[in-house]
């Protein structure tokens, strides 16, 4: 649908004024919450929050709560931010408060990977502990991106984005995507790897898996990458995926075959040890998905399985 006369309006207004020219010049990579924004534009919180205000009426930002904190980025999908994409490729980020802008922004954004980087060393060797009982990474990434070599993804979604390594991994395939995550720890990391990687057209925000706040019908691609293991019910966040996956869309779940590690409850917070094939079929008969391929991967201690289900019961 084309932009009307009167979104046009709001949009040229929007913009027509410096600090919300400089604040959407901030967003050309990556999210900001209102705290950053203030260290970088040194205004006030209430004015800052005002622009803000007016650029996501405006339709020219989005913003999503975690906690007490609220991310914004640049809009997404209609068609004014298709127009604020095409304007912000005519800003003179040569000029020189522009400039001081970024090089503030490279120093908020420096601290927060520093943070999140802490958080990553601390955890990464129980993380590496579990890695290396079952099969390699690079042998699970190989096969999922097989899975989806000439197919058109327009959106995807990552369940338990965790360091956003799924987002990373199909960034090349993809026109936009999305990783939710619990852990505010984690999502500071995802956001941290995107953007050192480049990656602006996938994003993170907090979410529940029982509980998408995504439209029906409005992705193509799910991905369930080693979460359903601490998942209270694992078939009722099947169940929200089918709600919002497009016809023909696909589900990808990779995750443990039954085992008898006990550790990995008591000391890593795992509340099911491994699924079975027959588990994971019934979840998709109760929720109209059909299992189109499935593959199990030996590893040293513990076994991959990988399902691949599809909406209507069509193939890929």
């Amino acid at each position: 649908m084309a932009i009307t006369m009167e979104q046009l309006l709001a949009t040229l207004k929007a913009t027509g004024e410096e600090t919300r020219l400089r604040i959407l010049a901030l967003f050309k990579n990556g999210e900001l919450t209102v705290t950053e924004l203030v260290s970088v534009l040194r205004q006030s919180q209430p004015r800052i929050s005002r622009h803000l205000r007016l650029l996501c009426e405006a339709g020219l930002l989005e913003r999503h709560r975690e906690g007490t904190w609220i991310f914004y980025r640049l809009a997404y999908g209609s068609e004014q931010a298709k127009l604020i994409k095409s304007i912000m490729n005519f800003c003179p980020y040569d000029d020189q408060i522009l400039q001081h802008d970024q090089e503030r922004l490279v120093e908020v954004k420096r601290e927060r990977d520093k943070k999140a980087a802490e958080y990553f060393e601390e955890n990464a060797k129980n993380w590496d502990k579990i890695r290396s009982s079952y099969v390699p990474e690079k042998q699970v990434e190989d096969f999922l991106l097989e899975q989806i070599k000439g197919k058109k993804i327009d959106d995807l979604l990552d369940v338990g984005t965790g360091t956003g390594r799924m987002l990373e991994l199909f960034s090349s395939y993809t026109k936009h995507g999305i990783g939710i995550d619990l852990s505010r720890e984690m999502l500071a990391i995802a956001r941290s790897h995107l953007e050192q990687n480049d990656i602006d057209h996938m994003h993170v925000r907090q979410g529940d898996m029982y509980d998408l706040a995504l439209s029906d019908h409005s992705i193509d691609l799910v991905i369930f990458h080693q979460v359903l293991h601490f998942a209270d019910d694992p078939l009722a966040a099947i169940k929200e995926t089918a709600r919002i996956l497009r016809n023909d869309g696909c589900v990808i779940i990779v995750d443990f075959l039954p085992h008898k590690i006990e550790k990995l409850r008591e000391e890593y917070a795992h509340r099911r040890l491994g699924f079975s094939n027959s588990e994971v079929s019934e979840w998709c008969v109760a929720t109209d998905l059909k299992i189109t391929k499935t593959e199990v991967m030996k590893g040293r201690e513990l076994d991959i399985g990988i399902w691949i289900a599809h909406k209507n019961q069509k193939s890929i």
